[in-house]
């Protein structure tokens, strides 16, 4: 029932490393941004609804602390 392998496990085709890097450069730029992003629209609801600057100041907000995250990201 039980078999023995001395191989490897896998014998598939070989892997494109310069893809994979790439694709995880990609995935951290897209997890970075969109926390800068989310932060930003968590802090514009909190001045929007509770600190009452209303829709547009915390629309305004959300514009100027998305562009600052990013420009500090850089």
């Amino acid at each position: 029932m039980s078999e023995h392998h001395s191989g490897p496990v896998e014998t598939g085709a070989s892997m494109n490393y310069g893809e994979h890097e790439k694709t995880y450069g990609l995935f951290i730029a897209a997890t970075k941004y969109s926390t800068v992003f989310l932060v930003a629209l968590l802090v514009a609801m909190a001045a929007g609804f509770f600190g009452g600057a209303g829709f547009i100041g915390g629309l305004i907000v959300l514009i100027v602390l998305t562009a600052a995250g990013i420009f500090m990201m850089r």
